[in-house]
């Protein structure tokens, strides 16, 4: 009997040291977080806090690795391809991956399909901003604005198809609007919109909060779920009568379809840790930033929720690819 415990713990602690060994053997090179993120911007400095704290951690280097193009199916669609061993990961922007699922009729890599999901990162909220002289001062006032003349006023987005885009024709669809759709090549729409030529656009919150406090420009309301912790006195669209309008930049990381669970568990304890570090939030949330891990199967459920819900407002509004 004795014997058989021994030969029961031995058998134990050498499985238990096997596991062990496998994750230290990950990594031993370089891993890859592929974005189609725009260097520089929040979103982008989000991956790169995550990276920096993983290579300290890890003692391995993570770096991030901008892959643009084709409204973000270059970066998909790299690591749907790549060998599933964790060195090269999708760092995506869920929201505009899933759009992307039901805007383009053919793409190269299944987003349900051709991923492992790891974690999900955290949010950036957006806002509604419009000019400072336009007669509205909340949701309220603008949606009657809009409503009162149909076709005169418009929403600027960073091109057709995109999260912006399709907030818009949310918010639209929402409140029974007509208004014009005006898509520029990228975020370049800040002048026409503090000048006036353009009515509103819902964007991400970090980059417009000088030109909030500066009075250059107006927020009239926050897309997510709660108020942003950068602009509190700000109420959600939610809070002014569009129940469960949530739009908002949310960030995940995926692996290759077929990625050992080992180096996922990894990749997933380690990222929680990173985000439950108290400096680290404290960080993020100053910038806009909402930090949040999960577990493999709550980004899973995230993405199906987001290709639900956009799928939903592309076939309501009818929305093509240019």
């Amino acid at each position: 009997m004795k014997q058989s415990i021994t030969v029961a713990a031995l058998s134990l602690a050498l499985a238990t040291t096997g596991v062990q060994a496998q994750e230290r053997a990950y990594p031993n090179k370089v891993v890859r977080f592929i974005t189609s993120l725009a260097t520089g911007s929040s979103a982008d400095a989000f991956g790169r806090a995550i990276t920096d704290q993983l290579t300290r951690r890890l003692n391995q280097s993570f770096i991030m690795d901008p892959r643009p193009g084709a409204g973000g199916n270059l970066a998909a669609e790299t690591v749907a391809k790549a060998a599933p061993d964790g060195y090269m990961l999708l760092m995506s922007s869920v929201a505009s991956n899933a759009i992307n699922a039901s805007y383009y009729t053919s793409l190269n890599y299944d987003f349900r399909k051709d991923f492992a999901p790891v974690t999900k990162f955290g949010s950036i909220p957006n806002g509604l901003f419009v000019g400072p002289e336009l007669p509205a001062n909340n949701l309220k006032d603008l949606t009657a604005l809009l409503k009162a003349a149909p076709g005169k006023y418009s929403c600027a987005s960073s091109g057709t198809g995109g999260l912006l885009h399709l907030t818009c024709e949310m918010y639209k669809k929402a409140a029974g609007l007509d208004v014009l759709h005006v898509p520029y090549k990228g975020a370049t729409y800040q002048p026409d919109l503090v000048a006036g030529r353009v009515t509103l656009v819902f964007d991400n919150i970090p980059v417009y909060v000088p030109l909030v406090k500066s009075g250059r420009l107006k927020v009239l309301a926050i897309t997510s779920a709660t108020r942003s912790p950068v602009l509190p006195f700000v109420p959600t669209a939610i809070e002014q009568g569009l129940p469960g309008f949530d739009s908002r930049g949310l960030f995940g990381l995926l692996a290759p379809a077929g990625t050992p669970n080992e180096v996922i568990q990894l990749l997933n304890r380690e990222i929680a840790a990173v985000l439950r570090d108290p400096a680290m939030k404290e960080k993020l949330i100053a910038q806009g930033i909402e930090p949040e891990s999960s577990t493999p199967d709550g980004l899973r459920d995230l993405i199906q929720s987001e290709i639900t819900k956009w799928a939903r407002v592309i076939k309501e509004a009818d929305i093509k690819p240019e």
